[in-house]
């Protein structure tokens, strides 16, 4: 694939995550919270556990760690499983009067969101090799965080006088990536034997 389209597309996929993975499931999750649909709310409250690994991924790129492109993968698989796994909660969300505004917005977010992260999937898959040494396919993936640690250097320094760097990013993604994989493998080992595809409680 030609850099320049590569840049256009990888530009794109962060523009639209940040709409459709970050945005638009904040706005939601308040809406549903404010309309009382415990259904949505538990729904949204389990994308955030398990999309966390996308701001986690950002961390990572930030700092220019390989690793970021494995977690890059990774996200999009367990964020569009997620989407669609839980029985009891597809059941109540389909049970939901299909035309009511809250409803239909989630509707629609799940399959959008799902088409980004089938893009997403093709695109990172194509970078994993990155993951083990940097080429010129690979700098189109660090822009974007790259862009996003100057800011947030800039904003923190002017509020609170402190220095973000990217030994600072690459720490914090490597401690939210702890927590993550043991939050998940307790999930993998006890939860999802004894529950299954069962929202329940979790």
């Amino acid at each position: 694939m030609a850099l320049p389209l590569l840049r256009s597309l990888v530009w794109m996929i962060y523009r639209l995550e940040l709409l459709f993975a970050f945005g638009l499931p904040l706005v939601l999750l308040v809406w549903a919270a404010i309309k009382q649909e415990p259904a949505l709310v538990r729904l949204l409250n389990l994308y955030w556990k398990v999309g966390s690994l996308l701001g986690i991924t950002v961390l990572l790129m930030a700092a220019g760690r390989p690793l970021a492109f494995i977690t890059a993968f990774a996200s999009q698989l367990l964020i569009l499983v997620s989407l669609w796994f839980w029985v009891d909660l597809n059941e109540e969300l389909a049970d939901l009067p299909p035309f009511r505004p809250l409803p239909f917005t989630m509707r629609l977010w799940r399959w959008a969101l799902s088409l980004l992260c089938v893009l997403g999937l093709v695109l990172s898959g194509a970078a994993l090799a990155c993951a083990w040494g940097q080429g010129a396919l690979c700098a189109p993936w660090l822009e974007a965080p790259s862009h996003f640690q100057g800011l947030l250097a800039v904003v923190l320094g002017f509020f609170f006088g402190g220095q973000w760097t990217p030994a600072v990013s690459g720490f914090l993604g490597y401690l939210g990536l702890a927590a993550y994989a043991v939050g998940l493998i307790q999930w993998l080992l006890v939860r999802l034997p004894r529950q299954g595809r069962l929202a329940g409680g979790f």
